[in-house]
């Protein structure tokens, strides 16, 4: 879904789950801006291409994105990237919305089946159940699957955690919960970035004001905005309410900085990379 057509605008590629709508109220108002929704896995290619000037960007993406050996790539048309605001998705404990649900014990699980829109949490997945589980996962693609039925473990983020019927899953493991668990630390799944080395100092403005409205108004938001996307409207609000967190305060930058260190330990992400923080 895109918002505006206007040629001359700044195009933004934004999260299409209700977890995003804080971070762009009164973005849609005027023509300035023009929004294009997309799953989060979907965001780095618009962005790659050019698509989208500015993009909600996984925050494992953007790693990966500034890696120097990456160098020029058949569709990379926008070069390094860089954090260009303050605002983000993250959390500092259960998020309700990236969730591991398994048929036997985590320190049981085998195969996990991840879901394709995901990015970051499936390099959190990794980490988590490695080094807090002690238990090395074979991970495949959710897509891969012919069901629900034929997974042992699946991985989603999103709205269908709330909005999906389940059966047969007798563990839930809140990957938001199980990382302040484990590091004490809040965690960041996607940041707003844009090409580096240009002057982003007006949208970034604009960014931290949208995310400022939309904290202020996140229970207005949750009554709007939930059954749209399939959220009961009481679980909507303790969601945009209580559950997330929408600024890089330094604790947040520090538990980014952490999973990017320990992703890199793992080989998920190249160590010699520019910072994302």
């Amino acid at each position: 879904m895109t918002q505006k057509s206007d040629p001359t605008a700044t195009s933004l590629g934004v999260v299409s789950f209700l977890n995003a709508r804080p971070l762009i109220e009164g973005l849609d108002a005027g023509p300035a801006l023009s929004l294009h929704y997309a799953v989060p896995s979907a965001l780095p290619a618009m962005l790659r291409s050019g698509q989208v000037d500015a993009a909600l960007i996984p925050v494992i993406d953007l790693a990966r994105e500034n890696d120097p050996a990456r160098g020029a790539e058949p569709g990379r048309a926008s070069g390094p990237w860089q954090r260009i605001s303050d605002a983000c998705i993250g959390c500092n404990g259960e998020t309700l919305t990236v969730r591991v649900f398994s048929r036997v014990p985590p320190e049981q699980m085998t195969v996990l089946y991840a879901d394709d829109d995901s990015h970051t949490s499936i390099a959190l997945a990794r980490l988590i159940w490695k080094h807090w589980y002690q238990r090395p996962l074979t991970l495949a693609p959710l897509s891969s699957a012919a069901s629900l039925d034929d997974c042992e473990s699946v991985l989603l983020i999103g709205d269908k955690v709330v909005t999906a019927p389940r059966s047969g899953f007798d563990h839930e493991i809140d990957l938001g919960g199980a990382w302040k668990a484990w590091t004490k630390l809040p965690f960041v799944f996607a940041v707003w970035a844009a090409p580096a080395n240009r002057d982003h100092s007006r949208l970034a403005k604009l960014l931290s004001e949208a995310r400022d409205r939309g904290i202020a108004r996140a229970s207005g938001i949750a009554a709007e905005m939930g059954p749209a996307h399939g959220w009961p409207v009481p679980l909507a609000e303790e969601y945009l309410t209580r559950r997330l967190v929408y600024t890089v305060t330094a604790p947040v930058r520090e538990g980014m900085r952490q999973f990017l260190e320990l992703a890199a330990d793992e080989g998920i992400i190249a160590r010699n990379r520019e910072p994302v923080g």
